[in-house]
């Protein structure tokens, strides 16, 4: 990956999305769930931000709002000067396929094609294909060199993941959105997959957003927004282990994973 720095956090940047207003609200009168109540955040560039809250919270709805997988009820949302909230059904298709990627829990890779043609899948339905240099970086990098040519049932879950990360990363998108990237994954193999993530944000100054409920993911993050009850609840600037479990228990959180000693863990 090539040295371009990602930003450090508590310093202005431009954001890469933006809230404004946002809100989200399931069904109608008096069975109404209102998950996002007016929502104002951004996104810096370059930065690798985590979502956090309580079950409940809202967290992965405002994720499905930024990444156009979800319609908002009410504000504006913007990828750079990109108005997502106005665009149509073909429009958001088209973005969601050039400007923005997606790393899942559940790894999302088609059984039966190689871990080459996952990894290539999406720019292929887009028409394009990377540089070389950059596919053998990334996949390099991110240690699959002698599993391009195998089925995803041939590979751990730490190797799947992996495949999926090469995948959000060789189209060089706008921002990557990661929803609990590490939560099938065993400790040694989800360390893995957050430490390749900050990399792809420092090194190549990508931008990352991620959800998560873990105290350990979230420390990877430069910054990690607090929501609760569907509304902005403050964030942390250089996130550690101690710092977000006192946030997460300040607001009520009863579903912290549960973490090893905190000077244990190397980050």
């Amino acid at each position: 990956m090539n040295q371009h720095r990602g930003n450090t956090p508590g310093i202005a940047v431009p954001p890469a999305i933006t809230a404004r207003g946002v809100s989200k609200i399931y069904g109608t009168g008096e069975t109404a769930v209102h998950a996002l109540g007016g929502i104002d955040v951004d996104f810096g560039r370059g930065m690798f931000t985590a979502i956090m809250g309580p079950s409940g919270s809202g967290k992965s709805t405002l994720m499905h709002c930024l990444a156009g997988l979800d319609t908002v009820s009410g504000g504006s949302v913007f990828l750079g000067d990109t108005e997502v909230t106005k665009l149509g059904d073909t429009e958001l298709t088209e973005l969601r396929r050039e400007r923005i990627s997606f790393v899942f829990q559940a790894f999302n890779l088609l059984p039966v094609i190689s871990a080459r043609e996952n990894m290539l899948l999406p720019m292929k339905l887009a028409g394009s294909e990377p540089a070389p240099e950059w596919m053998d970086e990334v996949v390099t990098r991110l240690g699959l060199t002698h599993r391009l040519d195998h089925l995803p049932h041939e590979l751990s879950g730490g190797q799947q993941q992996r495949v999926a990360v090469a995948r959000a990363l060789l189209p060089a998108p706008d921002v990557i959105f990661a929803d609990e990237p590490t939560g099938n994954l065993d400790s040694r193999s989800g360390t893995e997959v957050l430490g390749l993530l900050r990399t792809a944000v420092r090194e190549s100054g990508q931008t990352v957003v991620m959800v998560t409920h873990d105290p350990l993911a979230a420390s990877y993050a430069d910054r990690v927004v607090l929501i609760a009850d569907g509304r902005i609840a403050g964030e942390i600037l250089r996130p550690t282990v101690d710092s977000v479990i006192g946030a997460m228990r300040a607001l009520g959180a009863d579903d912290l994973t549960d973490m090893p000693e905190t000077a244990s863990v190397l980050r």
